[in-house]
């Protein structure tokens, strides 16, 4: 591991003028992906600017009935705040959903949404991987792709993002804030990750040496119904292989609003929205939903080894609708 400074700071304003000292520096938070990615030599900063100990750690009420998310806020605090599990269970789900206990104790919700992807090729600093190295090719392509993208892939990278929370936020309209030095900013969190293209090494539309300092969810009374369901390879804590998030407000058999995203099949959490516009007015049912689902995942360009996340994900969109909308008629 190369050697690097460390840096305590005391205040927003602080840290982000230390993080502005060089492009080599970074923001440390709970360090459960940036540290592995320095002990594998993928990240290589020169100076760490510790977070923890900014007034960030705390979820409060809007003044518009919403709820604000501090950055650095654990998972484990998250997922048992009483006004995310009471108004927002989808997004408590994903939390739980999305790493050990242990884990959860120390990552922060910034970190959460800035980590980076676990693809196999991008770990593995002695070959190629254009989100590494821009340039030097994706081996995922025509090696093994098996978790890789189905939805907004290009022929220069097909990885999929791995956070859970990601996914639920997206479905919730969260807005990331963040600070930089010349003020605050805030983006959609459905605008934090741009799409692949050809600079997939380019993660996040956040300005340089921008520090994520909160989210902010909307009132959204559609939300308090609202599900996150996983897929994965073995039932310990792994990444999914596909998720969905969706919120479903139901009144007389039809779908008067529905909020709907999907995980790991893109380089960024996906907003279905092409499913979400088929729903609005009609039958709250299986066969829309699952019609829903397909105008959805008519876009998907899978590769021969992850073909499967296409009828997966139909399946699960279908299956987590499908509950919320007999909820809903109890």
């Amino acid at each position: 591991m190369r050697e690097f400074g460390y840096e305590r700071a005391l205040d927003v304003p602080g840290a982000v003028a230390l993080r502005g000292t060089g492009p080599e520096a970074r923001f440390l938070g709970g360090g459960t992906n940036l540290v592995d990615l320095m002990k594998a030599g993928v990240e290589r900063p020169a100076l760490l600017v510790d977070i923890r100990r900014l007034p960030l750690d705390r979820v409060e009420p809007t003044t518009d009935g919403g709820l604000r998310i501090g950055a650095t806020v654990t998972n484990s605090d998250l997922a048992a705040h009483p006004d995310v599990r009471r108004r927002y269970p989808a997004l408590a789900q994903a939390v739980l959903a999305g790493a050990s206990g242990q884990l959860r104790n120390m990552a922060t919700v910034g970190g959460n949404l800035l980590q980076r992807t676990r693809c196999g090729y991008f770990t593995d600093v002695s070959g190629p991987c254009n989100k590494r190295s821009p340039g030097s090719g994706c081996p995922a392509i025509a090696g093994e792709h098996r978790n890789a993208a189905i939805l907004g892939a290009s022929e220069h990278c097909v990885a999929v993002h791995p956070s859970d929370m990601a996914v639920a936020l997206a479905a919730l309209d969260a807005v990331v804030v963040y600070e930089t030095a010349d003020g605050p900013g805030e983006l959609p969190i459905t605008g934090l990750y741009p799409p692949m293209g050809d600079a997939p090494h380019v993660e996040t539309a956040l300005p340089p040496g921008a520090l994520v300092t909160g989210v902010t969810l909307p009132p959204l009374p559609s939300a308090v119904g609202s599900r996150y369901r996983k897929v994965r390879e073995r039932a310990s804590y792994a990444f999914a292989i596909g998720s969905v998030a969706a919120a479903l407000d139901v009144r007389d058999g039809v779908v008067r609003d529905v909020r709907l995203a999907f995980g790991a099949v893109a380089s960024r959490p996906w907003r279905a929205r092409a499913a979400e516009r088929a729903l609005v007015g009609g039958p709250a049912g299986a066969e829309a939903f699952g019609a829903a689902a397909d105008a959805e995942l008519a876009a998907a360009g899978p590769l021969p080894g992850n073909a499967y996340k296409v009828a997966l994900v139909r399946d699960l969109a279908v299956t987590v609708l499908t509950e919320l909308a007999e909820e809903a008629a109890r």
